[in-house]
C-alpha cells in the first residue's frame, strides 16, 4: 500500500485526572507522564483544563511546572474555555509560563460557553451568573491583544511604584506566543473564525454535524473550509489504544472501554447533533492500517493521541510506548532528535508489562 500519511509531529493529550482524596498524586503522575513522553521523542504534550472535576483546573500553572521537568517537548492546552477566564489575567499567566518554558507553549482555546457558569453563581465573576456576560469570540480577540503587550491608556498615562515610573502594559510579553494560539473547533462557524483570525486549528474526536453525512465527511469539510482561508497549522486528535504491550486483562479493559462508547458513534447525538469518532483499539498493525486509510489524518501533519479519562499511569505509559515504537514509524514520523534520551524511558517510569 502506498503511504498517504506523512506525519511531521505526534503529540499526546493528558487528561490529568486524580483520586478525590489525593490530587497531588494525580498531578504528579501527569508531570511524570509528560517527562516520559519527551523521553520517547513525542513532539508535544497537551493537557485539558476542566472545572469542578477531579482534573486539572489551572493549565498555565501545570504547564509552568511541566516546563521545569522537561527541556524540549512542546507544552499545550486543549483546551482552555475562554468564557471562564479574564483575558487580562490569563494573558499574564500564559506569558509567564511560556517564558519559563523557553517558548514551548501551544495554547489551545475554546469559545464554547462555560457550562457551569450558573451553577457557580456568585463565585463566577463576582456574582454575575453568566446570563449577561460576554462569552463571544471577542474575548479571544482581547486575549490576543493582551498577549501582544498593548499599552493601556493615552500617551500621557503612566503608573508609578517602587520599581519606577512606566507606561502601563500587559506584562510580561512572550515573543511569538500569539503565533502559537489554537482554536478547538468542532463547527463550521468556529473553524472559519479561527482561519480568519490567525489561529491554528485543533480538531478532535467530537464535531457538530453540518450538512455533511458522517463524522469523517464533517471533518474533511472543516479542513477544506479552513484551508480555503488560512495556511496555519491543523492538528487532529484521536483516541488510540494499542494492545501489543498490554497484558490480557488490560486488553479486555481497553476493548470494553471502546465498546461502551461505540453507540454514540452511530449517528449525531442530541439537539446540537454532536458527532463522535470511534476509538481505535487493536494491534499496532491494525492501527497503522486504519490511520493510513484515514483521509482526515492524511490531510494533516500533526496527530494528537487523546488519552482516555481515568486510566492508570501504567496504562498511559504502555499506550505511548507502543504507539511511539510500533505505530508512529510507519506513519512517516521519527522521534524528536532534540528529546533527551529519545526512545529511552526515564528511571522513574514503571517498567512496561509484557503482553501474553
Amino acid at each position: 500500500m502506498t503511504r498517504s500519511v506523512e506525519l511531521e509531529r505526534i503529540s499526546f493529550l493528558v487528561r490529568g485526572t486524580y483520586p478525590s482524596g489525593d490530587p497531588a498524586r494525580g498531578l504528579e503522575d501527569t508531570l511524570r507522564l509528560i517527562a516520559a513522553g519527551e523521553a520517547l521523542g513525542f513532539d508535544g504534550a497537551w493537557i485539558r483544563q476542566r472545572h469542578l472535576e477531579h482534573s486539572i483546573s489551572s493549565a498555565a500553572v501545570m504547564l509552568a511546572a511541566a516546563s521545569q521537568r522537561t527541556r524540549t517537548i512542546a507544552l499545550g492546552t486543549a483546551v482552555i474555555q475562554i468564557g471562564y477566564e479574564n483575558p487580562f489575567r490569563l494573558a499574564e499567566d500564559l506569558a509567564t509560563a511560556d517564558l519559563l518554558s523557553g517558548g514551548r507553549l501551544q495554547v489551545g482555546l475554546s469559545a464554547a460557553p462555560p457550562e457551569h457558569a450558573r451553577l457557580l453563581g456568585e463565585r463566577f465573576r463576582d456574582g454575575d451568573d453568566g446570563g449577561g456576560a460576554d462569552q463571544s469570540y471577542s474575548r479571544l480577540e482581547r486575549l490576543v491583544g493582551n498577549l501582544r503587550g498593548e499599552l493601556i491608556g493615552s500617551d500621557e498615562t503612566f503608573i508609578s511604584s517602587a520599581a519606577g515610573r512606566m507606561r502601563p502594559a500587559i506584562r510580561p510579553v512572550a515573543p511569538g506566543l500569539t503565533e502559537r494560539l489554537w482554536l478547538g473547533a468542532g463547527s463550521a462557524r468556529s473553524v472559519e473564525w479561527a482561519a480568519r483570525n490567525g489561529f491554528n486549528l485543533l480538531i478532535g474526536n467530537i464535531n457538530v454535524a453540518g450538512d455533511t453525512t458522517g463524522f469523517v465527511a464533517t471533518q474533511r469539510d472543516h479542513i477544506a473550509r479552513f484551508r480555503a482561508l488560512s495556511g496555519a497549522a491543523i492538528a487532529v486528535g484521536r483516541v488510540i489504544l494499542p494492545l501489543n504491550g498490554a497484558d490480557g486483562h488490560t486488553r479486555e479493559r481497553y476493548r470494553a472501554f471502546a465498546a461502551e462508547r461505540h453507540g454514540r458513534t452511530l449517528g449525531p447525538q442530541g439537539e446540537r447533533r454532536v458527532q463522535f469518532a470511534p476509538d481505535l483499539v487493536g494491534s499496532a498493525d491494525e492501527i497503522v492500517l486504519h490511520l493510513l486509510t484515514d483521509p482526515v489524518v492524511a490531510a494533516t501533519r500533526e496527530l494528537r493521541l487523546e488519552l482516555p479519562y481515568n486510566f492508570a499511569y501504567d496504562d498511559y505509559v504502555q499506550i505511548l510506548t507502543d504507539f511511539a515504537r510500533q505505530v508512529a514509524p510507519f506513519l512517516g514520523w521519527s522521534p524528536s532528535r532534540q528529546a533527551p534520551g529519545a526512545r529511552l524511558l526515564p528511571a522513574n517510569v514503571t517498567p512496561l508489562r509484557r503482553g501474553r
